[in-house]
């Protein structure tokens, strides 16, 4: 049933304690495991941290932004089945699922890396992908390669 005045309102994740930014809310909210926010920020706070000293003239904040800017898609690929055969149509992505991408692709990376602890993980994905390098980088440029190689079929698009 539809809703009444029609439109949906999106949240928008709420700003973090500490630098007051609403993407890092949104990272935040995306590390957590069964609600528990207060582990998640206390990891990525200690994660940015840890990137401080790594990068000349850079704060742990700017690295992450710059790492989830590199790790965001700008097209991705949808099956579509057309005529008893199915295709992947490459579509633009908008930045706000773009990021929700990037952000997924950061955290996943960062738990199947290989490592002590969860804030070495995070913070070494973090660096790489600051460095253009790492597998949420890698995983990016895979969509952009299955989209390029798709191209021939963005008219079936809606």
């Amino acid at each position: 049933m539809p809703r009444k005045d029609g439109r949906f309102k999106r949240k928008v994740a709420r700003p973090d304690p500490r630098f007051g930014d609403t993407h890092v809310g949104a990272f935040i909210n995306r590390m957590m495991l069964d609600g528990k926010k207060s582990l998640a920020e206390s990891l990525f706070y200690k994660s940015v941290d840890a990137l401080e000293g790594k990068v000349e003239g850079k704060t742990g904040i700017e690295v992450f932004r710059q790492a989830v800017k590199n790790a965001m898609p700008v097209v991705k690929v949808k099956a579509r089945r057309i005529g008893g055969a199915t295709y992947q149509v490459p579509s633009e992505v908008e930045p706000r699922v773009s990021e929700a991408f990037g952000h997924r692709w950061l955290i996943l990376a960062a738990r199947k890396r290989g490592g002590k602890s969860f804030v070495e993980k995070l913070s070494n994905e973090l660096l790489d992908a600051y460095n253009n390098k790492g597998k949420a980088v890698e995983t990016k440029e895979s969509t952009h390669k299955m989209a390029e190689a798709n191209k021939a079929y963005a008219h079936f698009g809606r």
